[in-house]
């Protein structure tokens, strides 16, 4: 129950962009704060920066350790209505750029647009949420559904410690808003993400002389390049597959027939039901040169985020929201995966709620400052707005 009277959406989007130079300010404090994926103890300034934030909304927070990550951030609000139902805020603050990146790809804010390490995959993302949060409270406003924020450090390496805390509080959740940049500069949020998958295959032949004797030998390349050809074929991008062999090794010396080769294959496809056949294509597969054997390891370690009847009920909402801000909003589907894969599969989701931009993992990341303000106030819309009823779309 709200304890004052709704503001005007305009009002609110009116308030959100007049916090411009904050936004500007928080960038710059969490973008120098390299944290990279593979070095923990990079990742408890970024922490601390935004717990501090959120304990200054009047948030509780609860920092879970890692054992080989740099633990995670949960926080809700320090006072809310018991029996009241949940809604997640879900991000990471760990990136894909190295220690030291900022000595020659330094943060800078000209005009409309923010560069630099990360501020657009994914800590922009992360800064709106705070100041979408803040609005409420300026607002003098309390939401129906109570929100919870849960960041973590290994999204990009693949949420490995991370995945069973976001799988534990999916369930409990009415919706998701998943804070991972929009899609492109038109800003476009994502309603679907291919599911990934994982595969190595290992050929083992026969060593010999490539002069002397090589028809004792049983060539483990020779085989890989048939292995190959197969997995290559069973790209269908008409129907959203790609199978993709992105590196092979093997043999020992070019006098030598080689005894062993390995192809690390990557998969991406747009439902579950083709990951299950994809699979079992690639696990069937049988060598054709005698005297081969071949080992096949792997999986899909993200489910695809689909376009189920709970997410499209989402982005209606979003969609109606974002007319009284006078927004076209657009929808899109991504190549890449996020945590929202894992959580679409227990609640409606709604992902690319995040910064406006581009260059994610590139060298020319940046955001636009006003549009990302703009996706602030649609968040601030859709954490005020009540619970959804799902009772007849979730499975």
């Amino acid at each position: 129950m709200n304890r004052h009277p709704m503001p005007a959406a305009k009002e609110v989007l009116s308030h959100l962009l007049g916090r411009r130079e904050d936004l500007v300010d928080l960038l710059r404090r969490m973008t120098e704060a390299e944290s990279p994926s593979d070095l923990p103890g990079a990742q408890i300034e970024i922490r601390e920066i935004i717990a501090g934030e959120l304990e200054n909304l009047d948030f509780h927070t609860h920092r879970i350790p890692g054992r080989k990550s740099g633990g995670m951030l949960h926080a809700r609000p320090a006072v809310r209505r018991p029996g009241n139902p949940a809604q997640l805020l879900l991000g990471h603050y760990d990136t894909v750029w190295p220690l030291g990146t900022l000595a020659d790809m330094p943060f800078t804010h000209e005009d409309d647009v923010v560069r630099g390490p990360g501020v657009y995959d994914m800590k922009g993302g992360i800064a709106q949420s705070l100041l979408a949060i803040g609005a409420l409270r300026h607002f003098d406003l309390e939401p129906a559904v109570t929100p919870h924020v849960f960041f973590n450090s290994d999204e990009e390496i693949g949420s490995r410690e991370s995945r069973r805390y976001i799988e534990s509080l999916a369930p409990r959740m009415d919706r998701v808003f998943v804070l991972e940049p929009s899609l492109g500069p038109a800003g476009r949020l994502k309603t679907a993400r291919k599911g990934i998958g994982r595969f190595t295959v290992t050929v083992t032949g026969e060593a010999a002389h490539a002069g002397l004797d090589p028809g004792a030998g049983a060539s483990a390349i020779l085989e890989l390049s048939h292995v190959i050809q197969a997995l290559f074929a069973l790209n269908d991008f008409d129907r959203g597959i790609t199978v993709n062999v992105g590196t092979i090794d093997g043999g020992l010396r070019p006098n030598v027939v080689a005894p062993r080769s390995q192809a690390v294959v990557d998969v991406r496809v747009a439902g579950q039901a083709d990951a299950e056949t994809v699979e079992a294509a690639i696990r069937a597969l049988q060598p054709s040169t005698r005297g081969t054997s071949l080992e096949i390891v792997g999986g899909f370690g993200r489910p695809a985020m689909e376009k189920t009847p709970a997410n499209r009920q989402l982005w209606q909402m979003a969609c109606r929201l974002g007319d009284e801000l006078g927004l076209q909003l657009e929808e899109g589907m991504a190549g890449g995966g996020s945590d929202g894969n894992f959580t679409s599969l227990y609640t409606a989701t709604l992902d690319g709620m995040g910064a406006v931009g581009d260059g994610a993992h590139a060298r020319h990341e940046h955001l636009c400052l006003e549009r990302t303000l703009e996706h602030a106030a649609l968040l601030a819309l859709l954490l005020m707005a009540p619970p959804m009823n799902l009772q007849d779309t979730l499975p």
